[in-house]
């Protein structure tokens, strides 16, 4: 996993990497053994989007406001330290200058600090959440969230839907630009992903990658990488992509009308379909369907267990979740996905979380007004466990693990901490 630029944690940033393989660093797995089950400790939040973990015991929480927006007006982030067993806040940052509204990100940096996009506002913190810098961004929208490279560099992109996004990459330790922002070929709605010091932008019908050059201290467009995605396809937008040591693997028809759930949000008639680009030569590419009914949609990545060769995709407009192992062939540039289960009546939604080393995959299953988190056997799709949060939204945010086997739970109104309890006597 790339991420030299970022705090030595078990998850120090959004899906624990730039590369948004979603698996923890260095921490074992809850292992889920028979009489144990997962018990939650919940508080209600406004606007939860993450947690990412400092020194061992620190636990910070990314909120936002929203109801502003609905006339207009600017809207504000909050960064709290809680405390990792009971969730109550420790500290809190005061309100962060935000302006247009859209769940950001946040990181601890290899340097120590916390930074914050939220907004059109980049923001660096201590770890007592006291703002030290702020930079305000180009462009008047919002931006979603950033990756670091490993250089230590911070690359973010505005939130754009019909004209060009725009890159900006800035200084981590000063908040200064630290080269000229640079115009993508198209519009881009998906966050950004990164290996290394090379970023990749799934675009609205293309997906493409920059390099960032020391010699020219900017990023480069890659001119021999570029899939149009949408080309000859009926489908809308893709989202968040996932680089593994071969592919970049991400899902279209990401276009929806989320406001409670994700639940028949579809707002396009095809299909979505899992995409796999090889990075080493983007006309090797493949897709195939999630499951094949129409108007399915999704607002997050799929997830890729490397050590075992399986992907994981989802429908959640149409409440479908499905594992393939991969099958390479040394022989040929295409791959072959086997089926390995499928669950259908299966809300999820969010990004997931998986433990390598025992194969726990956790994800929500979501109802109407029902919000479950549920640990599955990656392999056999076989649940081990679930438990219900008491949120009423679906989340499409971002989970965490924790440091006392466990992990945590965004769901917009709520965050919940997801731990073990024992029929028997347990230490």
């Amino acid at each position: 996993m790339s991420s030299s630029g970022y705090f030595d944690s078990p998850w120090p940033c959004e899906d624990a990497s730039p590369d948004r393989l979603q698996m923890p660093h260095q921490t074992s797995g809850l292992n889920l053994i028979k009489g144990e089950k997962l018990r939650g400790t919940s508080r209600r939040t406004h606007m939860s989007t993450m947690t990412v973990l400092g020194a061992p015991g620190e636990v910070f929480l990314l909120t936002h406001s929203v109801l502003r927006s609905h006339w207009g007006q600017p809207t504000t982030a909050r960064v709290s330290l809680i405390d990792p067993i009971t969730l109550q806040t420790i500290c809190k940052s005061s309100p962060l200058a935000g302006g247009p509204m859209w769940p950001g990100g946040m990181a601890v940096h290899a340097n120590g600090h916390l930074l914050v996009v939220y907004g059109r506002y980049a923001h660096q913190l201590n770890r007592q959440c006291e703002l030290l810098r702020t930079l305000k961004l180009p462009v008047n929208e919002a931006y979603n969230s950033f990756v670091v490279l490993q250089n230590g560099l911070v690359v973010t992109k505005n939130l754009s839907a019909t004209a060009p996004a725009q890159l900006t990459t800035f200084n981590a330790d000063t908040l200064e630009m630290a080269a000229s922002t640079v115009a993508c070929p198209e519009a881009s709605v998906a966050r950004l992903s990164a290996q290394g010091n090379t970023v990749y932008v799934v675009g609205v019908t293309r997906i493409f990658r920059y390099h960032w050059r020391d010699t020219e201290q900017r990023l480069i467009k890659d001119p021999d990488w570029e899939f149009n995605y949408l080309k000859n396809a009926s489908q809308s937008h893709g989202w968040d992509v996932v680089l593994d040591e071969h592919d970049a693997w991400f899902m279209d028809n990401g276009a929806h009308n989320y406001l409670v759930s994700m639940l028949g949000a579809g707002l396009n008639a095809s299909a979505n379909r899992l995409i796999r680009v090889s990075l080493t030569n983007s006309a090797n590419h493949q897709s195939w369907p999630v499951c094949g009914l129409a108007g399915g949609a999704i607002t997050n990545p799929p997830l890729i267990d490397q050590a075992r060769k399986i992907v994981v995709a989802y429908d959640s407009a149409n409440r479908h979740l499905r594992a393939w192992h991969i099958q390479r062939n040394d022989n040929t540039d295409r791959l072959e996905l086997e089926e390995l289960w499928h669950h259908s009546s299966f809300g999820a939604a969010s990004h997931m979380l998986l433990f390598p080393d025992t194969g726990e995959l956790c994800v929500n299953d979501y109802s109407r007004f029902n919000e479950q988190v549920v640990v599955l056997d990656i392999k056999s799709g076989q649940e081990k466990s679930r438990i219900r949060t008491g949120g009423l939204m679906q989340g499409v945010v971002f989970p965490s693990v924790g440091w006392q086997r466990d992990f945590y739970w965004c769901s917009m109104d709520r965050v919940t901490r997801v731990h073990i309890k024992s029929d028997k006597a347990f230490v």
